[in-house]
């Protein structure tokens, strides 16, 4: 893992507890992420949401193998960050690849889903989601790594409170439901690009959003397009 300089890690936190005016919630918590993974060098970030029937799902991730991630703990309903939401508390280990704590999960991750870490994110005192981290080689977890990742949860749960303070509650989860929908049609056009050409879903992955970044559209967008339909409305 890379060691940050802490003054670097203070100025980043400073900087993300200012929500840029009309840049919208999703967005806001999409670029907390990227600096998560950026700052401290991890294989991939992600941040997920539980639904209404209490399973979580990635409303941001940094990379399609931390996405195994999701499909395997849904799949199983148990892994590091299930429990992270569930106990309520920082869940990590050193390589998820042979944690005899959720058996079974490996056989459907990434293999380069390794050290897994996560943390609750929590709103009104309750854990509503979690956010995540992974190393593609095995890590010893330290006291330090838990605690920068419970600071920048704590800058994400600012943000949902800031937003419900401003908004109605429904009009925030009608954010992240939103939010959540189009990374099924993102998915969906995973899958297609697959079958199409023969690719496996980090190649689909990677060529759809440099696509995006290309043209300078949003992902779901082109996912959309690609599909044939109407991306979610705004």
């Amino acid at each position: 893992m890379t060691r940050i300089d802490p003054e670097a890690l203070v100025a980043s936190l400073r900087g993300l507890q200012t929500t840029t005016e009309g840049s919208g919630v999703v967005h806001h918590l999409e670029r907390i992420v990227q600096v998560v993974d950026r700052l401290f060098g991890y294989a991939g970030a992600g941040l997920m949401f539980a639904d209404e029937g209490k399973s979580l799902r990635y409303l941001v991730t940094t990379d399609e193998a931390g996405r195994s991630l999701e499909h395997a703990q849904a799949a199983l309903g148990r892994g590091p960050c299930v429990s992270a939401y569930f106990t309520n508390g920082a869940v990590t280990t050193r390589d998820v690849q042979d944690d005899e704590r959720w058996p079974g999960l490996a056989e459907l991750l990434d293999p380069s889903v390794r050290a897994v870490a996560g943390v609750p994110v929590r709103l009104g005192g309750g854990p509503v989601g979690t956010l995540n981290v992974y190393q593609a080689a095995r890590h010893e977890w330290e006291e330090s790594d838990t605690q920068a990742l419970l600071a920048y949860a704590h800058v994400i749960e600012e943000v949902l409170a800031a937003a419900v303070r401003a908004e109605e509650k429904t009009v925030l989860a009608d954010q992240l439901q939103y939010a959540l929908d189009y990374r099924i049609v993102i998915e969906r056009a995973i899958g297609y690009l697959m079958g199409k050409h023969d690719l496996t879903a980090a190649e689909a992955f990677t060529g759809l959003r440099k696509r995006a970044r290309d043209s300078r559209r949003r992902v779901a967008d082109l996912a959309a397009e690609i599909l044939g339909e109407q991306a979610p409305p705004n």
